[in-house]
C-alpha cells in the first residue's frame, strides 16, 4: 500500500550557533535544535494528475496583545507597533501563505477543468467511430483530435501559463521581502544585545 503522504524534501535538526554579547563582552555560545518545516506531497488527483502538496507551516508569531488581523485586508488596521497601517512580517507571512494557497488553488483548478474537458472530447470522438473502426482508424481520429485539441486550448493555456508566472514572481518577491524582514530582525535584535 504506498503512503498517503511522503516527505517533499529531507529534514534535518540543524544546530545552530548562537552568539550572545555580556557586558564584559564575553560571547556565550548555546546550541540548541531547531524544528524543520515538513513539506508533504499526497498522492495525485485522478483527473487533474496534480500532486497536492500539504504545508506544515508553523504559526505565525503574534506579539503580546496583538489581536488576529483580517486575512483578505492585511493593511487595513493598525500594527501592533502603532505604525498606521504599516505591514509588519507576520502580514507578510500571511500573505505569503494565501498567496501560495490561491495560486497552487489556480494550478488544481485549471488542470482539473482541462483535463475533464479533454476526456470528454477523446471519448466522444472515440463513440463516433463506427464499431467496426480498426486500430488504424483509432489512432488516425485520435491524432486528429489531438492536434485539433493543442490549436483550441492554446490561448486558454497561454494564458493560464502567464498568470500563473505572473503570480508566481509575485510569491518569489513576497517570500523574499520575508525572509528580509526576517533577517533585518535577526541582524538589529543582535546589535542591540551587543
Amino acid at each position: 500500500m504506498a503512503p498517503v503522504a511522503r516527505c517533499l524534501t529531507r529534514t534535518f535538526k540543524t544546530p545552530q550557533f548562537t552568539q550572545c554579547a555580556t557586558k564584559n563582552h564575553q560571547h556565550r555560545a548555546a546550541f540548541h535544535l531547531t524544528s524543520t518545516a515538513k513539506d508533504m506531497v499526497a498522492p495525485p488527483d485522478p483527473v487533474s494528475h496534480m500532486r497536492p502538496i500539504i504545508y506544515d507551516d508553523p504559526p505565525v508569531p503574534q506579539p503580546d496583545g496583538a489581536y488576529v488581523r483580517h486575512p483578505y485586508s492585511l493593511s487595513e488596521f493598525e500594527s501592533a507597533a502603532g505604525g498606521g497601517g504599516s505591514v509588519v512580517v507576520g502580514d507578510n507571512e500571511l500573505q505569503f501563505k494565501l498567496l501560495r494557497q490561491r495560486l497552487d488553488a489556480l494550478h488544481q483548478n485549471f488542470w482539473l477543468d482541462s483535463n475533464t474537458r479533454f476526456y470528454s472530447a477523446k471519448q466522444s470522438v472515440l463513440n463516433n467511430l463506427p464499431e467496426t473502426a480498426t486500430v488504424r482508424d483509432k489512432e488516425q481520429a485520435l491524432s486528429v483530435f489531438y492536434k485539433k485539441w493543442v490549436m483550441q486550448e492554446k490561448e486558454l493555456t497561454d494564458a493560464y501559463t502567464n498568470e500563473w508566472r505572473r503570480r508566481n514572481t509575485q510569491l518569489i518577491a513576497l517570500s523574499a521581502r520575508v525572509e528580509f524582514a526576517k533577517l533585518k530582525g535577526c541582524v538589529s535584535s543582535f546589535l542591540k544585545s551587543s
